[in-house]
C-alpha cells in the first residue's frame, strides 16, 4: 500500500488516531492478512515516534487484530465472516438479554443522558465525524447496560467490544443515518418501560449491523483476491 497515505495530520489524542488509523487500514485490507507491520515503517508514514506505534500495536493485539510475535514482531491476523457473525450474534443475544432484565434499573438522569448522547450522535452525524459518532454511540450503549449487576456478562461484553464493533459507522455508508433511527426506537421504548419489544430492537439493531459489516468484509476480500490475480 502507500504508506503516505497513514500520515496523521492533526496530532491531538496520538495514541487513539493512530490506533484508529491502523485499525481502519487493516480493516479495509490496506494491510493483508499475514502481512508483518515494522514499527519504524508505521512510524516514518504516520510521522510519529516508534513509542505510539507499539502502544497502537498492543492495542489491536487485544483486539484481536494484529499478532504480536517473538522475532518477528506485529503480523497482521485474518479477520473472517466467522468471526464477525460470531461476535455480532454473542453480543446481539447479551446485550438483548441484559436490557430485557435490567431496564428497570435506569434512572431517570440515565435516560436523560441517552437522550443527550443521541443528541451529540446526530450532530456528529451531520458533520461527517465519524469518529465522535463512534465514540458516542460506544457511551449509548455501555450505559444502557448500566444497570446490569451481572459481572460475568458486562465482563464478555467488553470483550466483544473491543476492536471493530465500534467502528462500523466509519467503514459502513449510511450506517449512521441508520443506527441512529434505530437508537431512536430504543429511546422511545426505553420511555415506555417497554423491555421486551426493546430487547427485540436491540437484538435486530446489532445483528443488522453485523450482516452489513460481513458482507463489507466478503466484498473486501473479493477486490483484494481479484487485485492479486490481476
Amino acid at each position: 500500500m502507500n504508506r503516505s497515505r497513514l500520515r496523521l495530520d492533526d496530532r491531538s489524542t496520538l495514541l487513539e488516531r493512530v490506533v484508529s488509523r491502523l485499525r481502519e487500514a487493516i480493516l479495509q485490507r490496506e494491510f493483508q492478512p499475514g502481512e508483518r507491520l515494522v514499527q519504524e515503517e508505521l512510524a516514518e508514514a504516520m510521522g510519529v515516534s516508534r513509542m505510539p506505534i507499539r502502544e497502537a500495536l498492543r492495542q489491536l493485539e487485544k483486539e484481536g487484530l494484529v499478532t504480536l510475535e517473538p522475532h518477528k514482531g506485529a503480523i497482521v491476523t485474518q479477520v473472517t465472516a466467522d468471526d464477525i457473525e460470531e461476535i455480532y450474534y454473542l453480543r446481539s443475544v447479551l446485550e438483548a438479554a441484559v436490557a430485557e432484565r435490567f431496564l428497570a434499573n435506569l434512572s431517570s438522569e440515565d435516560k436523560q443522558m441517552l437522550h443527550q448522547l443521541n443528541k451529540e450522535m446526530e450532530t456528529a452525524a451531520g458533520n461527517g465525524n465519524a469518529e465522535q459518532f463512534i465514540a458516542k454511540n460506544a457511551e449509548f450503549h455501555r450505559l444502557l447496560r448500566k444497570g446490569c449487576h451481572w459481572r460475568r456478562a458486562n465482563m464478555i461484553l467488553e470483550m466483544l467490544w473491543h476492536g471493530f464493533p465500534p467502528h462500523t459507522p466509519g467503514m459502513l455508508p449510511g450506517q449512521m443515518e441508520r443506527s441512529l433511527n434505530e437508537h431512536r426506537e430504543m429511546l422511545q421504548l426505553i420511555e415506555a418501560g417497554d423491555a421486551g419489544r426493546l430487547s427485540e430492537v436491540i437484538r435486530k439493531h446489532i445483528m443488522r449491523t453485523g450482516e452489513a459489516f460481513k458482507e463489507h468484509l466478503i466484498h473486501q476480500e473479493l477486490s483484494s483476491e481479484k487485485k492479486r490475480r490481476d
